[in-house]
């Protein structure tokens, strides 16, 4: 497998926007989910505004693609 279908297979679809949830993209970065929540955290300014959300995951109705 390519390194863009494994980044493919872990794009998932939430309310038809294509997101990656924080725990696979801090394992394709080889980092811990609460690092690299918190780098996010610190670093706002350097990312767009419609970056990152939080949402109770029993809000979501997502399916993978």
């Amino acid at each position: 497998m390519s390194d863009t279908d494994s980044i493919a297979a872990i794009i998932v679809t939430v309310r038809q926007y294509k997101v990656m949830l924080d725990a696979d993209l801090a394992a394709l970065y080889g980092v811990e989910t609460k690092a690299l929540n918190r780098a996010v955290k610190r670093n706002l300014d350097r990312f767009p505004e419609d970056f990152m959300f939080q949402s109770a995951f029993s809000n979501f109705f997502w399916e993978r693609t």
